[in-house]
């Protein structure tokens, strides 16, 4: 029989309830396994504020960075702590830049990191960054975390981000946040572009041009990666797809094996 979902718009999904050990399976990963995560409990520098899942993702996706001579930007920082956490865990090799609106938090450069002062929502500034530092292996947006803010970081640095980098925008929580410029399913939320850039990712198998048809990011964006308040754009080579059929059939080709079945 055929399954249909059924959804409206307006509505979510129902799925069955999480067992408390299915829950505590779920656990964040520990700190032995994650470099990360053991430099942050044990952080022999700078203030720090992370939620503790961000460990896992971040290292899902930077790790193939380590030991490489990279560039890592992050806009938004602090007290300084994570571009000491990024420059100890990349290595010597990495170039860290944080960005931040904040003047007096250009004195916490220090070999390695670089400060740049500007505001993450002005094109302008944007564009000057994006000259200034060149080609970006990871840009990570932990900034003021408006919706402004996150959109125009997004659509100004893409294109500095190199062929087979990685963007990470994080704290995407606000985008439920109405004093943060965010709304549940507000069609300006910093989520809802995210969504929209699904569609894109998927261009390449639309059927109305006119609506839906492939561009820049269908091309450049590999995949994209939805967790609890962080999105991560994996950027690479991506021409049309293809496909083919291997092996011995086992009917007819002429004889449809997908069809809908009938109730009897």
């Amino acid at each position: 029989m055929q399954l249909e979902l059924g959804l409206k718009p307006d509505q979510t999904a129902r799925f069955p309830p999480f067992s408390e050990s299915q829950m505590n399976d779920q656990a964040s990963s520990n700190p032995a396994e994650n470099p990360l995560r053991a430099y942050f409990d044990r952080n022999p520098g700078r203030l720090m504020y992370k939620w503790e899942h961000y460990f896992d993702v971040y290292h899902r996706h930077f790790e193939r960075f380590r030991g490489q001579a990279c560039t890592i930007v992050e806009i938004g920082v602090f007290h300084g702590g994570s571009l000491q956490m990024w420059r100890d865990y990349l290595g010597p090799q990495a170039r860290v830049v944080g960005v931040d609106i904040n003047p007096r938090l250009s004195d916490l450069g220090e070999p390695g990191i670089e400060i740049i002062i500007g505001d993450q929502g002005d094109r302008a500034f944007l564009r000057q960054l994006a000259k200034q530092v060149g080609p970006i292996d990871i840009l990570l947006d932990d900034g003021g975390h408006l919706m402004h803010q996150q959109i125009t970081t997004v659509e100004e640095l893409y294109g500095n981000v190199k062929p087979d980098g990685v963007i990470l925008v994080e704290d995407t929580h606000t985008s439920y946040w109405r004093e943060f410029g965010g709304g549940l399913r507000a069609s300006y939320s910093f989520m809802e572009f995210a969504k929209r850039l699904v569609d894109e990712l998927n261009a390449w198998h639309s059927r109305d041009p006119n609506s839906l048809s492939p561009g820049v990011f269908t091309q450049s964006a590999r995949s994209m990666h939805f967790y609890d308040s962080i999105v991560v754009i994996e950027k690479g080579a991506h021409p049309k797809p293809t496909a083919r059929m291997t092996g011995t059939p086992s009917f007819p080709l002429d004889q449809p094996v997908n069809e809908v079945l009938q109730k009897t």
